[in-house]
């Protein structure tokens, strides 16, 4: 079992019109021990941009840790959020800072500019960004994950559409993988807010 697949994990992000959406299981565990059933792996970093890791939970503690202090750092020093661009900038020099000895994650970052352009983009464990116009995926079935996507995303979602679209994918994904699961938490974030749903699925 590769150490990306330890604890399990599953994490969509998704660009819409004007919006995006970040969804990921809630289930934590090791290996085939489910320990915990309230893990998600997205998080805020401010209001209108978020972060989705999957991998190896403690390596997700620390870099989550370091990418929020740095942050600050940033909003101290700039009196502003940081745009989801930089944000994925600034993740991508972290990642690869570290990689002779790297953080086993995949990271996720879904955003939406102060104009409402939408932002997704995803890299590997030592940094190497990928943006895309329609989705990213990570975690132990990120196949299954974009499967689903592929045939479900259209462009121009709009919020609810864009809901509608990210449950049914992350629920339908992770019901074809024993490592992640136990209900999904969405998230859909435009220029006006965010709106959190946790979502319930198979608990077996």
């Amino acid at each position: 079992m590769s150490i990306f697949e330890y604890n399990g994990s599953a994490v969509i992000a998704m660009a819409g019109d004007g919006c995006v959406a970040i969804a990921s299981d809630l289930r934590f565990g090791v290996q085939l021990q489910t320990i915990a059933t309230d893990c998600p792996k997205v998080h805020q970093i401010h209001d209108r941009l978020f972060v989705g890791l999957g991998g190896l939970a403690s390596d997700q503690q620390t870099l989550l840790a370091r990418l929020k202090f740095r942050h600050n750092l940033y909003r101290l020093r700039e009196e502003r959020d940081i745009k989801p661009a930089t944000f994925a900038a600034l993740l991508s020099s972290m990642l690869y800072e570290r990689r002779f000895g790297a953080y086993f994650v995949s990271p996720v970052v879904a955003g939406v500019d102060a104009d409402g352009t939408p932002y997704v983009a995803g890299t590997d464990s030592i940094g190497a960004v990928e943006t895309a116009k329609d989705f990213i995926v990570a975690g132990t079935n990120s196949e299954s994950l974009m499967g689903m996507c592929e045939a479900s995303w259209r462009p121009g979602l709009k919020p609810e559409e864009l809901f509608e679209v990210v449950a049914q994918c992350a629920l339908s994904g992770v019901d074809r993988d024993a490592l992640a699961g136990w209900g999904c938490v969405v998230y859909v974030i435009t220029k006006e807010g965010v709106t959190a749903r946790t979502l319930k699925g198979r608990m077996d």
